[in-house]
């Protein structure tokens, strides 16, 4: 119950943001806003205010703002979306994913103000504190003896040969020098528990070498002054972004070349386990996870697709182009079909993600 509820509320900062962005731009352009919904249809309840009416609908997976004249009618209306210049509506569709990055940046920033986990190298600026020095194992070589013995991904060496540790190279040296005999380590999982093994080299699959098939990497919680946790927060925003915008083009040039998507999607089942996962780490993680959210949904946002603000952005800059505005009843159908496309494939994630944990 407390994963749902950590993750509704996530869910809903992001939803509400995003949405509000839309709605506080096209309040500023003159135009008339409908509806600003959290959840889509069928409709739970709703007050109006102002002209608005504002929803709370039955499936709280999403939201939206529905303005006056979105689909292209009402264009001889002053309070219409569709009677705004090009500027004004490319203003208002492109907000929402502004908003979300808007949040990330702010969510980083209080988050290094605080402390928030990440790689300890010479690359960290002067002005940054670290604490709680650690090796995490960044990686786990499959079917190598690490991953044998359950280690994984995450978890955390505390000793190495009964002796702590936390400088990588060090550690590598100590692992090489006592592996071939067989080195013990105590590992704290990330789920909390100590497992101690004792671990000898093999060769590793693939590799032409032999090792006990974990990478390591030093780590820390790592805060920041004030100002410098601004500049760091908006600097981790950028880093993410590019880091989400590869993550896309990859999907889609695999897609492309019929090779898969190359990489595992997660529905909301999936991001609701994560995020409970998450939470139990502490605040720190929490703060970066859902700004990692926030910059994932403002980048799907702004693909081209039917229904999404990007798809909206393209049949404006088909305008453009062409002189003259897509007939309003073919973009409506196309977002709709686009709206059901995307409905089915929330679900098919949902359920391929239901079967997984059922099955684990």
């Amino acid at each position: 119950m407390g994963t749902v509820l950590v993750f509704l509320m996530v869910l809903s900062l992001l939803v509400f943001v995003h949405e509000a962005g839309h709605f506080l731009v096209a309040k500023k352009m003159g135009m008339k806003v409908e509806e600003f919904g959290f959840g889509f249809p069928p409709r739970l309840v709703g007050v109006k205010r102002g002209g608005t009416t504002y929803s709370i609908n039955w499936i709280p997976l999403g939201g939206f703002v529905r303005i006056k004249g979105e689909s292209g009618d009402h264009r001889d209306e002053p309070d219409s979306f569709s009677s705004k210049s090009m500027g004004a509506r490319f203003a208002v569709l492109v907000a929402g994913v502004v908003m979300n990055l808007a949040l990330a940046s702010v969510l980083l920033s209080i988050g290094f103000l605080s402390g928030l986990p990440s790689i300890v190298d010479d690359r960290l600026p002067a002005s940054a504190r670290v604490s709680e020095p650690a090796l995490t194992i960044m990686a786990v070589v499959e079917g190598s003896p690490a991953a044998q013995a359950g280690v994984q991904q995450g978890d955390r060496v505390v000793t190495i040969d009964g002796e702590a540790l936390t400088n990588e190279q060090s550690a590598r040296e100590r692992i090489a020098q006592s592996a071939e005999d067989g080195v013990a380590l105590e590992i704290k999982t990330r789920a909390g528990d100590t497992q101690r093994l004792v671990l000898t080299s093999e060769p590793l699959a693939g590799q032409d070498l032999t090792g006990i098939g974990i990478g390591l990497v030093q780590t820390g919680i790592v805060s920041y002054p004030f100002f410098s946790a601004i500049v760091q927060g908006v600097a981790a925003t950028v880093t993410f972004t590019a880091e989400v915008v590869k993550a896309f083009v990859g999907i889609i040039v695999h897609l492309a070349t019929g090779n898969g998507l190359g990489m595992e999607l997660s529905g909301p089942v999936g991001i609701a386990v994560l995020t409970g996962e998450v939470a139990a780490l502490g605040l720190a993680y929490l703060l970066q996870f859902t700004a990692l959210l926030s910059i994932n949904l403002a980048v799907m946002n702004v693909l081209p697709f039917p229904a999404l603000d990007g798809g909206r952005i393209l049949f404006l800059c088909m305008e453009k182009v062409r002189g003259r505005a897509v007939n309003g009843n073919v973009e409506t159908a196309t977002h709709n079909i686009g709206f059901i496309v995307l409905i089915l494939l929330v679900l098919l994630v949902t359920y391929r993600d239901v079967t997984s944990l059922l099955s684990s």
